[in-house]
């Protein structure tokens, strides 16, 4: 072999062999970034069918679930690590929020623990006076609940405009990690249904939070979670009152991101974070139509989080981190009724304001760093 043609084919081996390195490379680099199971796909029978953790990827690059989803009466309490959630009315459901006081949502999104309305479930409980105004909105593909929180109450940094919680994140492992949603909204008989797709958003003294129906095709469309950066407005539209509480009935929103002009159907597409501020959007949500709104009085709708143990978590410890008594199919199920406190028909005049993540001194949509 002549030296020209052997220097050509050691060059051919060394991108050979370069070439099987970096394949080796990137292949190593998703195995420790990505699980063998998205949290997405990961299904469980409440309450007996929930293991102690969902995810037990401890190796990956983003390490272990920081709570528990095994939650019962062992476990309930304003240190609770409990991760998983519900939504299921009114007077019943749950809200992502940290662990420990003074926190903010973008550097505490896979450490959420559930905050309900509702004890029973081993979960801590949202404080009497925190709910400021709540609206629940049951449609054909999903329910949600929209309203107004002081967040502080919750461990949520006072002026933190937040962003989204849901079952993906950039790793398919969730935020929170592991974080599991249950819902009786779906069923005629109030049996639980493990909620596959859902987002929530928190910030802004604001929330909004939406469960698909697992059994709708279009789930996934309807629980984008692609939009992270324009908030409860864009994702959720909604007619949520500061200062009343009411169930509706609701038409189906048009998915996250479509809208029409002129006869087209158009998809917005969410700028990177390295372009800076979104200041404007190409379109304005349409609200859905709703019906059969019923208001009701928020004292007797959360009258049991007044006789629970529940306080302003300013001065809560964080949580010790102690886990459940490890039982198997005894979590507590909890009742599952809807809004069953008597209707005030009226809303004390309050002021009509469309929820969203939106600056009002500064006129912009609020862009926080957080995973989609």
């Amino acid at each position: 072999m002549s030296p020209a043609a052997l220097t050509s084919s050691i060059s051919r081996v060394a991108v050979t062999l370069l070439s099987t390195t970096t394949l080796l490379s990137v292949t190593t680099a998703q195995q420790s970034t990505y699980p063998a199971t998205p949290l997405v796909s990961k299904h469980y029978a409440y309450p007996t069918g929930i293991p102690y953790q969902v995810d037990t990827d401890t190796q990956l690059i983003r390490g272990g679930q920081s709570g528990y989803n095994q939650c019962n009466s062992t476990t309930e309490g304003q240190t609770s690590l409990c991760q998983t959630s519900f939504l299921n009315h009114l007077d019943d459901f749950c809200l992502w929020a940290p662990m420990k006081p003074n926190s903010t949502i973008a550097d505490t999104e896979g450490e959420e623990v559930a905050w309900c309305t509702k004890p029973g479930r081993g979960t801590r409980l949202i404080p009497p006076g925190a709910l400021q105004g709540v609206q629940y909105m049951k449609t054909p593909a999903y329910v949600q609940v929209v309203g107004f929180i002081d967040q502080t109450f919750i461990n949520i940094q006072a002026g933190d405009y937040g962003g989204e919680l849901d079952p993906h994140g950039a790793d398919l492992r969730g935020n929170p990690l592991g974080g599991l949603v249950y819902s009786t909204g779906f069923d005629t008989d109030n049996s639980y249904t493990q909620v596959m797709e859902w987002h929530n958003f928190m910030g802004g003294n604001q929330f909004c939070f939406k469960a698909c129906d697992p059994a709708n095709p279009d789930a996934s469309k309807f629980c984008q979670h692609v939009y992270d950066r324009i908030g409860c407005a864009y994702n959720a539209p909604n007619d949520a009152q500061n200062g009343t509480f009411e169930a509706c009935v609701g038409e189906n929103q048009d998915f996250p991101g479509i809208y029409t002009e002129n006869g087209v159907v158009m998809t917005y597409s969410q700028p990177p974070e390295s372009l800076g501020v979104i200041s404007t959007l190409p379109y304005q949500p349409k609200v859905p139509a709703s019906s059969s709104c019923t208001s009701y009085t928020s004292s007797l709708l959360y009258s049991a989080l007044a006789s629970s143990s529940a306080t302003p978590t300013g001065s809560s410890a964080s949580g010790s981190g102690n886990g459940p008594a490890r039982v198997t199919g005894s979590a507590a199920s909890g009742s599952g009724a809807s809004a069953g406190a008597s209707a005030t028909g009226a809303t004390s005049g309050a002021e009509a304001l469309r929820v969203g993540l939106v600056s009002g001194a500064l006129g912009l949509l609020f862009a926080v760093v957080f995973l989609s």
